[in-house]
């Protein structure tokens, strides 16, 4: 019997991984695209290449990882997204705050082939700071909400 059980497990394991859209979340941004999870991947960084202000600061992700060790997932990039005026800014205003920059956006492949692009909002990211930064830290939240909505509405077109 448990010969039969560690049979069936490391069949499991050897299944690849099926993932699904992220669900709408408070807090989120989720732009579903009919692009592939590698098109996409390549779109998001362009497009953050296009918004003045914001720069690709970091790249992540455990897909490669995981074909390494000869496991298969499904296509999984954060991207971290800031600028150094909108860093300088955010730390004048709380120096806690910055513990969260760069703000990540999140490429997922889904099921069907096509990819979605996820994101915590940067005013619901820097939320927890707003007593602290006040108006002004609630502003800067505000203008990068507008640049992530624009990166990820042009990037999922």
């Amino acid at each position: 019997m448990t010969r039969i059980l560690l049979t069936i497990a490391a069949a499991l394991i050897a299944l690849p991984a099926v993932a699904d859209s992220i669900a709408p979340r408070d807090g989120w941004a989720v732009h579903d695209s009919a692009h592939s999870y590698a098109d996409l991947v390549d779109r998001v960084k362009a497009e953050v290449k296009a918004e003045p202000g914001l720069i690709v600061v970091t790249e992540a992700g455990p897909t490669a990882a995981a074909a390494a060790r000869g496991i298969t997932i499904p296509g999984n990039r954060v991207i971290g997204v800031y600028g150094p005026d909108f860093a300088i800014r955010a730390i004048g205003l709380s120096v806690p705050a910055m513990i969260e920059a760069p703000i990540r956006m999140y490429v997922t492949e889904d099921s069907d082939g096509s990819a979605t692009l996820s994101y915590k909002t940067p005013t619901m990211v820097f939320s927890p700071y707003f007593d602290e930064g006040g108006d002004d830290l609630k502003a800067l939240a505000a203008e990068l909400d507008a640049k992530f909505k624009a990166i990820a509405e042009r990037a999922a077109k």
